[in-house]
């Protein structure tokens, strides 16, 4: 029995030292000899799993020495456990967070444990199912509508030049069996074999919060995977010489439109002063019309008293053998030769009104025909505002394009109502004709009852007076008719002006306030045009500025483990989270086998 055991020691040890690699046994004279070791860089990799929700749970260092004369390497950090990768060297590591380490040539590795020692970035993440927030560990094997929230941000008790100086890359992994219409706004999904891996990156000095939401189904996800590397990535100053060629196109288009716009403003403003001209005359007409008709009445009964008084002349006259009485007809011509003049004043009055209103026509039509029937479609005015970003400069565009319309509608208004207008010239023409031979009939009737007069003094002229007389009654008859017709016609026409008038003062106004938007356009366009002329040359500067946003080519990689760490070259994170799974039941005995591994399941042999 005692043999038996004694063999199987044997055993045991030749297996244990065939399992060793040859120089275990060697003496070890690292310390003698050697010296110090040298190294040209070194890099850190810090690795940790963080529980479902971001929270930091484990932490460890893999720390890489590149080496370049083989001997003793100092290093530095707070580490719980240190453990060497590369051979079977020990590490000394002091009370000060100094640890020592044989180092062989080429790449070193040792690897330190950290514990409470927080990560640059707060990482949040949560969980809802069907709008319910719900814990991770409560999640696995459920279904239903799935919102997963992301959330970084700065962690203050760190130094910030990680923050600040690294890119951080999250990456969902989702299978197809858990997942379907996977939403992720602000990711790149791609297609990993038969899975979708969602990415989301975060640029330095940053938070952000991200989103995920999809249908899930017995819901299961592998470990979320957030790596953050120097943000120090090579990039080259983009092309810009098409960019700048369509910036230097805009600009000049602008110009255009501003030149364009002081013309419009220039033709506007004489439009407003040929319908401020126009309102004016045309106002004076009206009260003119309106004083005309007023009188009209009392025209009419003047001259209905004169053809009265004609008539009872003629009676008298025609029935009287002897020498009549004829002291009525002394103040006919007086009264005839006041009304030829105030006839022809209103002929007078209205030739003035004609003129001033052609004038004003005149210069209405002009500014009118003027305005450009060029069409700008809604699409090239949305083209041009998307290429402008400041706020005042898009207003200045939408009031551009509103002035643009409201030109084309008075432009249009104008010429549905331009018949109008050309029409009223002929009719001022008209009845100043009417009224200037109505005033030549009354002087020449004035004339003939002077003469008539004259000769009363010869009785053998009776009859020839009797004669006159009966004509001149007949022909005032006729004359009254007329008159009492174009009273009439001046009273339609003061109603009918009326309304043109009405419509005249709107266009007045309509052209000021048009004037008034057409200045205030012309100043946005032109403090466009100051802003844009060098847009190019602004174009250029703010991509440069951009560039030197990105640029970390002047970033000195600090150690994240101490800050007595010497030449450092990368330091990278490397963190996970813990999957979410449903948990499996307990297996069997040959789970226990697995358990005991290899030495255990040998010495039950021998027991």
């Amino acid at each position: 029995m005692r043999i038996k055991k004694l063999v199987i020691v044997i055993m045991i040890a030749m297996l244990v030292a065939g399992s060793l690699p040859l120089h275990a046994f060697a003496e070890d004279n690292s310390d003698e000899g050697n010296g110090t070791g040298k190294y040209s860089a070194k890099d850190e990799a810090i690795y940790g799993d963080l529980n479902a929700g971001g929270t930091l749970q484990d932490m460890y260092v893999v720390n890489t020495f590149h080496v370049t004369e083989p001997g003793e390497i100092t290093d530095h950090g707070n580490y719980t456990n240190v453990r060497n990768l590369s051979n079977l060297n020990d590490i000394e590591q002091t009370d000060d967070n100094t640890v020592r380490v044989q180092a062989e040539e080429e790449e070193f590795y040792y690897q330190g444990d950290m514990d409470n020692q927080p990560l640059p970035w707060n990482i949040d993440i949560t969980y809802e199912l069907d709008g319910e927030e719900v814990s991770p560990d409560e999640l696995a094997g459920k279904s239903g509508a799935l919102k997963l929230q992301i959330a970084t941000s700065a962690n203050e008790a760190v130094d910030s030049v990680f923050f600040e100086n690294y890119m951080m890359q999250i990456s969902l992994t989702m299978g197809p069996e858990e997942f379907d219409d996977i939403q992720a706004p602000d990711g790149t999904k791609a297609t990993s074999g038969k899975n979708t891996q969602v990415t989301f990156t975060v640029t330095p000095e940053k938070e952000e919060t991200f989103i995920v939401s999809a249908n899930v189904t017995d819901f299961e996800m592998d470990p979320i995977d957030i790596t953050a590397t120097p943000a120090s990535m090579p990039i080259e100053d983009p092309d810009l010489g098409g960019v700048k060629g369509d910036m230097q196109s805009l600009s000049d288009g602008i110009s255009d439109i501003n030149e364009g716009v002081g013309d419009l403003n220039s033709g506007i403003s004489d439009l407003n002063d040929g319908a401020s001209e126009l309102s004016s005359g045309s106002r004076e007409y009206l009260n003119g019309i309106n004083e005309l008709n007023q009188s009209s009445g009392q025209l009419v009964n003047g001259s209905a008293k004169i053809r009265d008084a004609l008539q009872n002349v003629n009676q008298s006259v025609q029935g009287s053998s002897g020498t009549p009485d004829l002291s009525e007809l002394e103040a006919l011509p007086k009264g005839l030769r006041d009304l030829e003049g105030g006839l022809r004043e209103s002929a007078e009055g209205l030739d003035t009104l004609k003129e001033n209103y052609d004038k004003a026509y005149s210069s209405l039509d002009e500014v009118m025909n003027g305005i450009p029937d060029n069409e700008i479609t809604k699409d090239q005015i949305q083209a041009l505002r998307d290429q402008i970003e400041d706020k005042d400069d898009k207003a200045v565009v939408d009031q551009l394009a509103k002035t643009y319309q409201k030109a084309r509608e008075a432009k249009k208004t104008y010429q549905g109502v331009q018949e109008a207008f050309g029409s009223v010239t002929g009719t001022l023409d008209q009845v100043s004709g009417a009224i200037t031979k109505i005033a030549d009939e009354a002087g020449t009737t004035a004339d003939k009852v002077e003469q008539g007069m004259s000769n009363m003094d010869q009785l053998d002229q009776l009859g020839q007076l009797q004669e006159g007389i009966s004509s001149l009654a007949s022909e005032y008859e006729s004359f009254h008719s007329g008159l009492t017709d174009y009273t009439n016609g001046v009273g339609e026409l003061a109603t009918s002006y009326q309304e043109l008038n009405t419509g005249i003062q709107e266009l007045s106004k309509g052209t000021s306030s048009l004037d008034s938007g057409a200045s205030e356009l012309k100043d946005g366009t032109q403090e466009l045009e100051d802003e844009t002329s060098d847009l190019p040359d602004q174009m250029q500067s703010e991509v440069d500025e951009m560039m030197d946003e990105f640029d970390a080519s002047d970033f000195e990689p600090q150690s994240f483990v101490s800050n007595q760490n010497e030449k450092v070259d990368v330091v990278q994170f490397v963190l996970s989270t813990e999957p979410i799974e449903v948990e499996e039941p307990d297996t069997t005995e040959e789970t226990e086998k697995e358990k005991k591994g290899f030495w255990g399941r040998l010495m039950d042999l021998f027991r």
